[in-house]
């Protein structure tokens, strides 16, 4: 069963779907933010991945509220996850403030100054 730690939720496929939790988190690392040089994953942007019945809804927060990357890294989410689900995919922008403990763990935020 997968622990959850502080500030790094639990998917929602992780128990309705887990066979697709490893395509999704392969396909979402190719999302760099370009500011920062980590892909989406390691940021721990990607809140929630929910599968529905006709379509999928990705919950995603952005570094920063007015993040100049904000709307292209929303689409390449988007596009990036109707690849995988083979679903229309609707992300919603989710309303936590990102810090540095979503980070995945050993990601290189230290490396690139970030803490």
């Amino acid at each position: 069963m997968t622990e959850e730690k502080p500030n790094q939720p639990i998917w929602e496929i992780e128990s309705t779907n887990p066979e697709l939790v490893d395509p999704v988190k392969e396909a979402m690392r190719e999302i760099v933010d370009p500011e920062i040089g980590l892909n989406i994953i390691q940021l721990g942007l990607i809140r929630d991945v929910k599968l529905h019945e006709d379509d999928a809804q990705i919950t995603m927060i952005l570094t920063t509220p007015f993040c100049p990357y904000g709307p292209a890294l929303l689409d390449t989410t988007r596009q990036k996850a109707e690849e995988v689900l083979k679903k229309p995919t609707f992300i919603n922008i989710g309303m936590e403030m990102w810090d540095f403990s979503m980070m995945e763990e050993g990601a290189a935020g230290a490396d690139w100054g970030l803490y």
